[in-house]
């Protein structure tokens, strides 16, 4: 029986791998792990094969059914489609540098911040001049730890680490697409420096916070910033989150603040409830920070 988008998108992983057939060869394997990967079983010159078709839901159903009628023709013409995708890959190289701006240039389009954006591009610069003419396919793990070396010996070591999991985000990207086969960055867990855990202060004490609510309240500066102060305490958010706070976002019948996309880090919407502190009275610190 065919497939449906529905089916692929809800069935769910199982102890096993499953294979789910559309039919024509085409399968969808849902591994354990959770991960959906689209594969067309042929066979050629007697011996059973597999071709990988990329990964679901990013090559969607009807993808996957024109990739698996295109290898059905080049099948058709006795030639083996994997050794053609091969021979196709040598013909049209693809660069390390191609499938990472095509990634950023996708996490442009689901909307992300800006300044996620830039700082996934800077630390990809980091890695161009060594891998940014290699053919992806060809990118390994001494090629990677090269790159991150160069940075740890800066006393990088955050950053290498958050390095090797971007070139890795490119990487499975470049796997989805069907451009690699592997993602070398992996192996490399364990081969960088640790950076050291620097612990922040936190009030966890009941008695503590009264202090701080305390020392607020003796606050003697501009009324809005005593009141964006009094409501950080009660309701941490972001700075910028509470600036650009409106009145439209405020609901006090249902006693929740919606922060639109715009102004949240990850561009979805985020309900805060509101504390009885944030609202009741005329002393109301959200109704003074807004009325200022």
């Amino acid at each position: 029986m065919p497939l449906s988008d529905l089916k692929c998108r809800n069935i769910r992983p199982g102890p096993k791998l499953q294979k789910l057939s559309d039919g024509g060869g085409l399968q969808l394997w849902v591994q354990p792990s959770g991960s959906r990967l689209w594969r067309l079983a042929y066979r050629y010159n007697g011996k059973q094969k597999v071709l990988a078709l990329g990964t679901y839901p990013i090559i969607s159903l009807a993808e996957a059914r024109e990739a698996r009628d295109d290898a059905k023709r080049i099948l058709s013409a006795g030639i083996d489609p994997s050794e053609q995708r091969k021979k196709d890959a040598r013909e049209a190289r693809t660069t390390f540098r191609d499938v990472a701006e095509e990634y950023v240039a996708k996490l442009v389009q689901e909307g992300r911040a800006e300044g996620t954006i830039s700082k996934i591009k800077w630390m990809l610069s980091l890695a161009y001049p060594i891998l940014g003419e290699m053919n992806v396919d060809e990118v390994d793990a001494p090629a990677i730890l090269a790159v991150l070396r160069t940075v740890e010996a800066r006393g990088r070591y955050e950053t290498a680490n958050r390095l090797r999991s971007t070139i890795g985000s490119v990487l499975r990207y470049a796997m989805a697409t069907a451009r690699a086969t592997s993602d070398p960055t992996l192996a490399l867990k364990g081969a960088l420096v640790r950076p050291p855990v620097t612990s922040y202060a936190a009030i966890i004490d009941s008695k503590d916070f009264g202090a701080l609510l305390r020392a607020i309240d003796g606050f003697e500066g501009h009324p809005s910033t005593h009141a964006a102060l009094r409501l950080m305490s009660l309701l941490f958010p972001r700075p910028g989150e509470l600036r650009g706070a409106e009145w439209s976002e405020i609901d006090f019948e249902q006693e929740v603040w919606t922060v639109p996309p715009g102004r949240m880090k990850m561009r979805r919407k985020h309900r805060v409830p509101l504390s009885k502190q944030a609202i009741d009275n005329h002393k109301s610190p959200i109704r003074r920070l807004i009325q200022a």
